[in-house]
């Protein structure tokens, strides 16, 4: 008998500016919704653990926050955090979008990869199904040139479903020899009712205007499932850090926020496999942002 190849696995994050596409490639290459997506900036807040089970081994993808200039005590923590989880990586994805020059962001970001020097690096030209093929050959040109040591240049489509293989082939070749770090049938290891508290948030900063993504947590207080097993009560707290935002979010005679909890409710019964019920309560909490006890209090 031969012996069977060496698996690998390991851990992986990308960066780039945000909205770059970091939540949405995480998401299609674990083949589910581990991470929140938006067309808002700065939309993830936790480093979630999406896994990617492949023939040659395991990749463990931590999806961290957009770096970005910290305006508030929340944004310093976010910032730490994704710190923190470059300095525990075996790779690091730089994210650029096949439709937009490379700017100083991008430079300034790929040169903090310094910082890093035991994490591989790949570069990866997103949003290709949006892109002409001029766009994407200057793209990848740009991207190539910020830096000397990318072991690889990949451009794809997350939501095309373009190059994902040859992606995550190419990172586990990166990854170091090992048994796979969780079981077969994982996708993420989040909690339960941090997945559930993230799809709320998604629904919530659908379609409102720019002032609020910043300013919504959600809080869990129960989750019940009833006794003849066949519907799920979850009670949650939608926090605010102004009146105003309130009103904004409850909407004209509460329609606005009967469409979050409808939206909620579509993605959390799949994960849950009951019916839900579902009762969301809006609080404003003065400036949490700033306020290192509100912060503890919401996870932060």
């Amino acid at each position: 008998m031969s012996p069977s190849p060496q698996t690998r696995s390991g851990f992986v994050t990308f960066v780039g500016r945000p909205n770059v596409g970091k939540s949405t490639l995480t998401n299609a290459l674990v083949g589910e919704k581990v991470a929140i997506t938006s067309d808002k900036p700065q939309t993830t807040r936790r480093a979630i653990r999406g896994i990617v089970n492949r023939p040659a081994g395991q990749l463990v993808i931590v999806d961290t926050p957009g770096i970005h200039k910290p305006r508030t005590l929340l944004g310093q923590r976010l910032n730490d955090l994704v710190e923190q989880v470059l300095g525990d990586v075996d790779a690091i994805g730089f994210l650029v979008p096949a439709t937009e020059k490379v700017g100083p962001g991008d430079r300034r970001i790929a040169a903090s990869l310094d910082g890093y020097p035991r994490a591989k690096k790949v570069a990866i030209v997103t949003k290709t199904d949006i892109a002409s093929r001029d766009e994407i050959t200057e793209r990848l040109m740009e991207v190539d040139s910020l830096r000397e040591d990318w072991d690889a240049v990949i451009p794809l489509s997350a939501v095309a479903n373009e190059q994902l293989d040859v992606l995550a082939d190419e990172l586990l070749t990166l990854m170091p020899e090992g048994p796979a770090l969780y079981e077969e049938g994982v996708v993420t290891d989040e909690s339960l009712e941090d997945r559930i508290a993230e799809i709320i948030r998604e629904a919530a900063l659908e379609g409102v205007r720019d002032e609020l993504p910043h300013s919504i947590a959600v809080t869990i207080d129960d989750i019940s499932r009833r006794d003849e097993g066949e519907l799920t009560d979850i009670y949650a707290n939608l926090v605010v850090e102004r009146d105003s935002q309130k009103a904004i979010i409850i909407g004209h005679k509460g329609s606005r926020l009967a469409a979050v909890g409808a939206r909620a409710r579509a993605q959390i019964e799949p994960l849950i496999g009951t019916k839900v019920f579902l009762k969301l309560h809006v609080r404003v909490a003065k400036e949490w942002q700033r306020d290192p006890k509100q912060l503890g209090r919401l996870g932060f």
